[in-house]
């Protein structure tokens, strides 16, 4: 045993909806008697993917005396789990999943929950589909992974594995009309709000991990020009200066009509 990281599950705030259960790319939550439970300490890594699905705040990360994080009982764990095997997303332990079939698409693992973190990667479009002469050919996209926001991120998702990371804020691509071709394209992706958003400890974690194990290439934090958006890349820079690989930061700093304001290696 030792003091680590990892999460805890109030079960008086807990309604059992279930919304968190997929968002643990280990399984280790489960809905029993109407509750969430963390069903062994070594099958949770602590980083608190699953802290954004709880509608009723039922679900922290702590930091106590508990058994070390162990990748062979979550794969053995994950290949006894019937409705997701082996193949179940996150820290190497197989493919990913598959997009839920057209024909189910309301359907949900481990009985319940949002589908919002389930683990996809998408193919490389192919050549765009023919249109009537004098019509625009639509643009497309470049995303080839889900989920995307920092909190439903597994970060050693097999796509972020020796990739070339774009951390963006979420208004980043809402104002950039040029987003998917000069940011995303080639790049996975991870959005979040430095603003806004809550757990800040959870995403530098996450970062790290990107960093350390699934040994990303480059970063490019992408971030709007208002004075708040800055945390983005500060974020990046504590995360680089924690984790034990070195990896280069671009920053592309953009106006608030979409314009590149600039764009440099930091």
């Amino acid at each position: 045993m030792a003091m680590r990281k990892i999460v805890n599950i109030d079960e008086d705030l807990c309604d059992g909806c279930g919304d968190c259960v997929p968002s643990c790319a280990e399984g280790a939550i489960q809905i029993i008697g109407g509750k969430a439970v963390l069903l062994a300490d070594n099958l949770c890594d602590g980083l608190g993917a699953c802290l954004g699905e709880c509608p009723q705040g039922a679900i922290t990360v702590t930091e106590r005396d508990a058994d070390e994080f162990d990748e062979i009982a979550v794969e053995a764990h994950l290949s006894k789990m019937p409705d997701l095997g082996p193949s179940h997303g996150g820290h190497g332990l197989g493919d990913l999943l598959q997009p839920t079939p057209a024909s189910a698409p309301h359907a949900h693992a481990h009985g319940g929950g949002c589908p919002s973190s389930r683990t996809m990667h998408f193919p490389v479009a192919g050549p765009p589909t023919a249109v009537p002469s004098g019509t625009p050919a639509p643009a497309a996209s470049e995303l080839r992974q889900w989920p995307v926001q920092l909190h439903l991120v597994s970060p050693t998702a097999p796509y972020f594995q020796g990739a070339d990371l774009l951390l963006a804020a979420d208004c980043a691509a809402f104002a950039s009309a040029e987003f998917h071709q000069r940011f995303l394209r080639g790049r996975a992706l991870a959005m979040a709000c430095p603003k806004l958003d809550s757990g800040r400890e959870i995403y530098l974690g996450k970062l790290i991990a990107m960093i350390d194990q699934s040994r990303i290439n480059t970063l490019t934090v992408a971030i709007m020009e208002v004075p708040c958006c800055s945390g983005l890349l500060s974020l990046a820079k504590e995360a680089v200066a924690a984790a034990s690989r070195k990896v280069p930061i671009k920053l592309a700093v953009l106006g608030v009509q979409g314009q590149v304001v600039r764009e440099e290696w930091v």
